[in-house]
Protein backbone atom coordinates (compact mmCIF):
# COMPACT_ATOMS: atom_id res chain seq x y z
CA UNK A 1 0.00 0.00 0.00
CA UNK A 2 1.23 3.46 -0.80
CA UNK A 3 0.59 6.71 1.37
CA UNK A 4 1.36 9.56 1.00
CA UNK A 5 1.79 11.70 4.05
CA UNK A 6 1.02 16.05 3.95
CA UNK A 7 2.40 17.43 6.92
CA UNK A 8 4.70 19.97 7.55
CA UNK A 9 5.87 18.84 11.30
CA UNK A 10 8.42 17.03 10.20
CA UNK A 11 9.09 14.92 13.44
CA UNK A 12 5.17 14.06 13.32
CA UNK A 13 4.97 13.03 9.71
CA UNK A 14 8.51 10.81 10.64
CA UNK A 15 7.13 9.22 13.35
CA UNK A 16 3.98 8.50 10.87
CA UNK A 17 5.97 6.98 7.87
CA UNK A 18 8.22 4.76 10.78
CA UNK A 19 4.95 3.31 12.16
CA UNK A 20 3.32 2.92 8.81
CA UNK A 21 6.33 1.69 7.18
CA UNK A 22 6.65 -1.01 9.80
CA UNK A 23 2.69 -2.28 8.79
CA UNK A 24 3.90 -3.11 5.19
CA UNK A 25 2.83 0.61 4.02
CA UNK A 26 5.48 2.58 1.73
CA UNK A 27 5.28 6.23 2.69
CA UNK A 28 6.00 9.37 1.03
CA UNK A 29 6.17 12.70 2.74
CA UNK A 30 5.25 16.25 1.89
CA UNK A 31 6.03 18.89 3.93
CA UNK A 32 3.52 21.19 1.39
CA UNK A 33 0.22 21.48 -0.66
CA UNK A 34 2.81 22.39 -3.41
CA UNK A 35 5.39 19.28 -2.70
CA UNK A 36 1.59 17.00 -2.14
CA UNK A 37 0.44 18.17 -5.77
CA UNK A 38 4.55 17.31 -6.85
CA UNK A 39 3.77 13.93 -5.98
CA UNK A 40 0.57 13.29 -7.06
CA UNK A 41 1.38 14.93 -10.65
CA UNK A 42 3.70 10.95 -11.08
CA UNK A 43 2.15 8.79 -8.17
CA UNK A 44 -1.33 7.42 -7.25
CA UNK A 45 -2.17 6.68 -3.82
CA UNK A 46 -3.75 4.02 -1.51
CA UNK A 47 -4.65 6.61 0.37
CA UNK A 48 -4.03 10.01 1.71
CA UNK A 49 -3.18 11.72 5.17
CA UNK A 50 -3.27 15.52 4.92
CA UNK A 51 -2.95 17.93 7.84
CA UNK A 52 -5.17 21.10 7.50
CA UNK A 53 -2.62 24.17 8.34
CA UNK A 54 0.24 24.10 6.05
CA UNK A 55 2.82 26.46 5.25
CA UNK A 56 1.47 27.14 1.40
CA UNK A 57 -2.09 26.35 1.65
CA UNK A 58 -4.96 25.13 3.58
CA UNK A 59 -4.60 21.12 3.24
CA UNK A 60 -8.82 21.81 2.65
CA UNK A 61 -7.85 23.61 -0.65
CA UNK A 62 -5.89 20.54 -1.61
CA UNK A 63 -8.85 18.40 -0.68
CA UNK A 64 -11.57 20.39 -2.91
CA UNK A 65 -9.07 20.16 -5.63
CA UNK A 66 -8.35 16.53 -5.54
CA UNK A 67 -12.32 15.86 -5.63
CA UNK A 68 -13.10 18.24 -8.53
CA UNK A 69 -11.05 16.68 -10.85
CA UNK A 70 -12.48 13.09 -10.15
CA UNK A 71 -9.53 11.86 -7.40
CA UNK A 72 -11.34 9.20 -5.17
CA UNK A 73 -8.40 8.77 -2.93
CA UNK A 74 -9.16 7.93 0.61
CA UNK A 75 -8.18 11.25 2.58
CA UNK A 76 -7.31 11.15 5.89
CA UNK A 77 -7.44 14.44 7.97
CA UNK A 78 -4.90 15.25 10.62
CA UNK A 79 -5.56 18.19 12.83
CA UNK A 80 -5.32 20.01 15.67
CA UNK A 81 -8.81 21.43 15.02
CA UNK A 82 -11.44 20.18 17.31
CA UNK A 83 -14.67 21.32 16.88
CA UNK A 84 -17.33 19.54 15.24
CA UNK A 85 -17.54 22.64 12.60
CA UNK A 86 -14.03 22.00 11.77
CA UNK A 87 -14.63 18.08 11.62
CA UNK A 88 -17.98 18.51 9.74
CA UNK A 89 -16.65 21.06 6.73
CA UNK A 90 -13.29 18.20 6.00
CA UNK A 91 -16.53 15.69 5.92
CA UNK A 92 -18.31 17.37 3.47
CA UNK A 93 -15.65 18.51 1.65
CA UNK A 94 -14.50 15.01 0.58
CA UNK A 95 -12.71 13.74 3.72
CA UNK A 96 -13.23 10.34 4.52
CA UNK A 97 -12.12 10.64 7.62
CA UNK A 98 -10.66 13.25 10.80
CA UNK A 99 -8.18 12.57 13.63
CA UNK A 100 -7.59 15.24 16.14
CA UNK A 101 -3.93 15.43 17.03
CA UNK A 102 -2.63 14.53 19.50
CA UNK A 103 -3.54 10.81 18.62
CA UNK A 104 -2.34 7.41 18.81
CA UNK A 105 -0.50 5.70 16.13
CA UNK A 106 -2.55 2.53 16.59
CA UNK A 107 -5.73 4.60 15.50
CA UNK A 108 -4.06 6.02 12.60
CA UNK A 109 -3.42 3.33 11.60
CA UNK A 110 -6.32 1.23 12.04
CA UNK A 111 -8.51 3.92 10.31
CA UNK A 112 -6.08 3.85 7.19
CA UNK A 113 -6.75 0.22 6.85
CA UNK A 114 -10.47 0.49 7.29
CA UNK A 115 -10.56 3.08 4.13
CA UNK A 116 -8.34 1.17 2.04
CA UNK A 117 -11.01 -1.76 2.55
CA UNK A 118 -13.69 0.19 1.19
CA UNK A 119 -12.34 -0.73 -2.27
CA UNK A 120 -10.91 -4.12 -1.66
CA UNK A 121 -12.08 -7.84 -2.48
CA UNK A 122 -12.50 -8.40 1.31
CA UNK A 123 -13.83 -6.00 3.94
CA UNK A 124 -12.36 -7.62 6.96
CA UNK A 125 -8.72 -6.77 8.01
CA UNK A 126 -8.08 -10.52 7.67
CA UNK A 127 -7.14 -11.96 4.34
CA UNK A 128 -7.81 -15.52 3.66
CA UNK A 129 -6.96 -17.76 0.42
CA UNK A 130 -7.72 -21.46 1.01
CA UNK A 131 -4.85 -22.55 3.60
CA UNK A 132 -3.56 -19.74 3.88
CA UNK A 133 -3.90 -16.17 6.02
CA UNK A 134 -2.58 -13.12 6.43
CA UNK A 135 -2.87 -10.33 8.63
CA UNK A 136 -2.65 -6.94 7.54
CA UNK A 137 -2.57 -5.15 10.72
CA UNK A 138 0.43 -7.62 12.19
CA UNK A 139 2.18 -8.50 9.15
CA UNK A 140 1.88 -12.22 9.64
CA UNK A 141 1.07 -15.00 7.68
CA UNK A 142 0.21 -18.60 8.33
CA UNK A 143 -0.12 -21.47 5.94
CA UNK A 144 -1.99 -24.55 6.87
CA UNK A 145 -1.69 -23.14 10.38
CA UNK A 146 1.82 -23.25 10.48
CA UNK A 147 3.36 -19.20 10.78
CA UNK A 148 5.39 -18.41 8.05
CA UNK A 149 8.59 -16.26 8.10
CA UNK A 150 8.25 -13.41 6.24
CA UNK A 151 10.52 -10.30 6.05
CA UNK A 152 8.57 -6.56 5.85
CA UNK A 153 8.67 -6.48 2.07
CA UNK A 154 7.61 -10.02 1.10
CA UNK A 155 4.89 -9.73 3.92
CA UNK A 156 3.57 -6.20 2.29
CA UNK A 157 3.99 -8.07 -1.29
CA UNK A 158 1.54 -10.67 -0.14
CA UNK A 159 -0.85 -8.51 1.39
CA UNK A 160 -1.54 -6.50 -1.87
CA UNK A 161 -1.64 -9.59 -3.84
CA UNK A 162 -4.51 -10.56 -1.57
CA UNK A 163 -6.26 -7.84 -1.29
CA UNK A 164 -6.49 -8.30 -5.11
CA UNK A 165 -6.70 -12.62 -5.34
CA UNK A 166 -7.63 -13.51 -8.56
CA UNK A 167 -6.55 -10.47 -10.59
CA UNK A 168 -3.45 -10.04 -12.54
CA UNK A 169 -1.60 -7.32 -11.00
CA UNK A 170 1.47 -5.45 -12.99
CA UNK A 171 4.60 -5.21 -11.58
CA UNK A 172 4.63 -1.53 -11.75
CA UNK A 173 1.66 -1.65 -9.56
CA UNK A 174 3.45 -3.94 -7.20
CA UNK A 175 6.35 -1.57 -7.25
CA UNK A 176 4.60 1.56 -6.54
CA UNK A 177 2.88 -0.26 -3.67
CA UNK A 178 5.76 -1.02 -2.15
CA UNK A 179 8.91 1.09 -2.72
CA UNK A 180 8.42 4.68 -1.65
CA UNK A 181 10.21 7.77 -3.61
CA UNK A 182 12.83 7.56 -1.30
CA UNK A 183 13.50 3.55 -1.88
CA UNK A 184 14.83 5.35 -5.81
CA UNK A 185 17.68 2.78 -5.21
CA UNK A 186 15.81 0.19 -5.73
CA UNK A 187 14.99 -1.31 -9.23
CA UNK A 188 11.35 -2.59 -10.84
CA UNK A 189 13.28 -5.79 -10.89
CA UNK A 190 13.19 -6.21 -7.53
CA UNK A 191 9.19 -7.39 -7.70
CA UNK A 192 10.39 -10.96 -9.82
CA UNK A 193 12.85 -11.33 -6.88
CA UNK A 194 10.33 -11.32 -3.94
CA UNK A 195 7.57 -12.88 -5.73
CA UNK A 196 10.51 -15.86 -6.56
CA UNK A 197 10.68 -15.49 -2.06
CA UNK A 198 7.21 -15.60 -1.53
CA UNK A 199 6.58 -19.06 -4.10
CA UNK A 200 9.33 -20.72 -2.26
CA UNK A 201 7.70 -19.87 1.36
CA UNK A 202 4.19 -20.91 -0.31
CA UNK A 203 5.97 -23.86 -1.85
CA UNK A 204 3.94 -27.18 -2.85
CA UNK A 205 0.54 -25.94 -0.88
CA UNK A 206 -2.74 -24.99 -2.53
CA UNK A 207 -1.44 -21.61 -3.30
CA UNK A 208 0.31 -20.22 -6.45
CA UNK A 209 1.24 -17.32 -8.03
CA UNK A 210 0.87 -17.21 -11.54
CA UNK A 211 2.71 -15.21 -14.17
CA UNK A 212 0.72 -13.71 -16.43
CA UNK A 213 3.03 -12.79 -19.57
CA UNK A 214 2.53 -8.98 -20.06
CA UNK A 215 -0.25 -8.57 -17.56
CA UNK A 216 1.13 -9.17 -14.09
CA UNK A 217 1.13 -11.51 -11.11
CA UNK A 218 -1.87 -13.06 -9.73
CA UNK A 219 -2.33 -14.90 -6.56
CA UNK A 220 -5.01 -18.19 -6.76
CA UNK A 221 -5.68 -21.35 -5.85
CA UNK A 222 -4.42 -24.46 -7.47
CA UNK A 223 -7.31 -25.74 -9.50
Amino acid sequence: MRVLIVEDAADVADAIAARLGKSGMACDVAGSVADAEDFLRVQRYDAMVLDINLPDRHGTDLLKDLRARGDRTPVLMLTALFSVDDRVSALNLGADDYLVKPFDQRELDARLRALMRRDADQKTDALTLGPLAFSPATQTATLDGAAMDLTRREAALLGLLLRHQGQAISKQRLYEGLFAFDDADVGLNAIELYIARLRKRIGTSAVKIETQRGIGYRICLDA
